[in-house]
């Protein structure tokens, strides 16, 4: 079903391009988008996907989870995908252990994230499990994944913030498109989790 959000993102885009910047608040508009079943699971799973082939350079116990992700996740279809849940679980126990450490400030204790790839390969993970029906948690992933940092700006949407809206805008798309092809017939879908029966 074809929405406007995406179409909102391209003007977060354009607004990036023009002015250098922008708040990541102007994310929000996707939590509209994620109320439509499947479409945070799927997201989700995109993001953890896109996060393992970002890993950069990593060795050890990183480059182990990494792999880990990688092998769970191939060949996992953009809609609908299915994730089997048991090694779901153990890969997001070990993510979130991996980075378990935490300071503690005025305010609070805070998590210290040192592979921030990693972190997003947890929370899509978490999210896919766990909340594939919080929006909010979309929202805070899709801030997570396309946030950055620039000395001129601070933290928020900047320079290669635009690639990874992009990327969205291109996910959402092909959504849609398979959403507007998946029609139950006589008990058949003519689509199931993304490909065609």
């Amino acid at each position: 079903m074809r929405t406007t959000i995406p179409e909102k993102l391209l003007k977060v885009a354009a607004q990036i391009e023009e002015h250098g910047s922008a708040s990541l608040t102007r994310l929000t508009v996707l939590k509209k988008w994620f109320e439509q079943p499947y479409r945070l699971s799927s997201f989700a799973i995109f993001v953890a996907k896109r996060s393992c082939a970002r890993r950069g350079k990593t060795t050890g116990e990183a480059a182990a989870l990494f792999r880990e992700a990688r092998t769970l996740l191939a060949g996992t279809a953009v809609y609908r995908p299915q994730v089997r849940r048991e090694r779901a679980e153990k890969l997001h126990d070990r993510l979130r252990a991996f980075q378990n450490e935490f300071k503690r400030h005025q305010w609070g204790s805070v998590r210290v994230i040192k592979n921030r790839n990693l972190f997003l390969v947890e929370q899509g993970v978490g999210i896919y499990l766990w909340h594939s029906d919080s929006p909010h948690d979309g929202y805070r992933i899709a801030a997570s994944y396309c946030e950055h940092y620039d000395p001129r700006y601070g933290n928020g949407l900047n320079g290669p913030s635009c690639t990874k809206i992009y990327e969205i805008i291109r996910f959402m798309f092909t959504i849609e498109a398979l959403e507007d092809s998946y029609h139950p017939a006589g008990g058949q879908q003519r689509f199931r989790d993304g490909r065609r029966k």
